[in-house]
């Protein structure tokens, strides 16, 4: 039996990837890329639990308008954007060979501590998709005070992908 590729993986679990190219991603907060390759290593830009739209994924603070559980929701829809934003940059996930690194970004109240079980929502995603050994990447979690425009959650990611960016 042979393991389900990525792509196989999203479709199995009936997620709902964004598309980016239409309208480019990032125009709406200024002078910013996307990503950036740097041959085979793809750098994203933060990513937010917003749709399309522009519309907010649980907007507030943990601890006080936001449950945890919430939080993880917000956070777990995040990474569904990150995979839009990888489909975006090289074409299909099935390109990722492993996820390098996550700076997740929590909106909390100064009392709450536990930004890693928030965080989890995201990176428990990316190991569902790619599998433990593609998806488990290095990870920090931080609390902080606020985010743009209100979100909760904020995700930077670093993944290395099959092929090396064009020069």
């Amino acid at each position: 039996m042979t393991t389900p590729t990525p792509e196989q993986r999203v479709a199995e679990l009936g997620l709902v990837i964004p598309d980016y190219a239409d309208p480019p991603y990032g125009e709406r907060y200024g002078a910013m890329k996307p990503f950036h390759r740097s041959g085979r290593t793809l750098t994203l830009g933060g990513m937010t639990p917003e749709d399309r739209q522009g519309n907010k994924v649980f907007p507030g603070r943990v601890g006080a308008t936001v449950t945890p559980e919430q939080g993880y929701a917000a956070a777990r829809y995040t990474a569904v954007n990150v995979l839009g934003l990888i489909r975006f940059a090289v074409g299909s996930l099935d390109e990722v060979t492993s996820f390098v690194r996550t700076l997740c970004l929590v909106v909390t109240t100064p009392e709450f501590s536990d930004v890693n079980l928030v965080a989890n929502g995201a990176n428990d995603l990316f190991v569902e998709v790619f599998g433990d050994r593609v998806g488990r990447a290095t990870s920090a979690s931080v609390g902080v005070l606020s985010l743009s425009g209100g979100n909760v959650f904020e995700i930077l990611t670093v993944v290395e992908t099959r092929g090396a960016a064009d020069s």
